[in-house]
């Protein structure tokens, strides 16, 4: 999945040095697994490419001998990338980083509306159950809440997020439907996660509502902590640091508890 996300920071880097299809350098991330490009998002602000769409590419698997997509593998996925610090996208990116910190929502950029009719499409064409989104940290954000808004039409997918935005991540996270699985010690408060799991008892919190923490082990710098080359290093050493802990739990609880005025309202009825 960091591997599909780093194709889309790099197609937009192919775009704004202008590489051919000889030169390009996004190919590489996405070929290996048997995937191919179907669908690029453009921001309409500045023409920049904000996310993809890879389906699995049985052609391809098929010439290397791949007769079956293998066990858990999407049959698509929707990748978003996160900010790119450079002149032709920090303006449009930097206005929703400022956009989520302010208001906790992305619902009022053009990359929100547009990544949710990606997700609708991809839903609608394979299955909610062989589709997954996944984003990194800015993209994470979109991913998250893309996938919240499908979900209150009780349609869930699996969603994979690289250092997502914490501003308003529990709540969040609390209608996903399927597995969201996060990624990144800097995204989810490890020290308190980790405290919060030392306490914790066994809830009865459903199965389908599990959240999972996956973090590198050791200490890391900031900017190593937040980068997504971490990911696929061939010597990264990970732990589960947390799965369906109390925290989590309790703002899942929510989904299915009324509220207090609710519930004396149903009593009397």
């Amino acid at each position: 999945m960091a591997c599909f996300i780093q194709a889309v920071y790099l197609l937009e880097l192919d775009r704004q040095e202008n590489r051919t299809n000889q030169t390009a350098l996004a190919p590489k991330w996405w070929i290996p697994f048997k995937y191919k490009l179907v669908e690029i998002l453009i921001d309409e602000r500045d023409g920049s490419i904000f996310g993809a769409i890879f389906e699995w590419d049985r052609a391809a698997a098929l010439t290397d001998f791949v007769p079956v997509r293998p066990s858990g593998a999407p049959k698509a996925v929707l990748a978003f990338r996160g900010t790119l610090l450079r002149s032709p996208t920090i303006r449009r990116d930097v206005v929703d980083d400022l956009r989520f910190l302010a208001w906790e929502s992305l619902k009022g950029s053009v990359r929100f509306s547009s990544g949710l009719k990606a997700l609708r499409s991809i839903s609608d064409k394979y299955g909610s159950s062989k589709i997954c989104i996944a984003g990194h940290s800015l993209g994470a954000g979109f991913a998250l809440q893309v996938g919240r808004e499908l979900a209150k039409d009780g349609i869930y997918v699996d969603a994979h997020l690289f250092n997502p935005p914490s501003v308003s991540l529990y709540s969040s996270l609390k209608h996903m439907g399927r597995k969201p699985v996060i990624y990144g010690r800097d995204a989810a408060g490890a020290d308190e996660l980790k405290a919060d799991k030392e306490k914790a008892k066994s809830t009865n919190t459903p199965r389908a509502a599990a959240k999972h923490y996956v973090l590198p082990k050791g200490k890391q710098k900031i900017l190593e902590a937040h980068g997504l080359e971490q990911w696929w290093s061939d010597d990264l050493e990970l732990q589960m640091e947390l799965d369906n802990s109390k925290l989590i739990s309790r703002q899942l609880k929510s989904l299915y508890t009324l509220p207090p005025t609710e519930q004396s309202h149903s009593k009397g009825r």
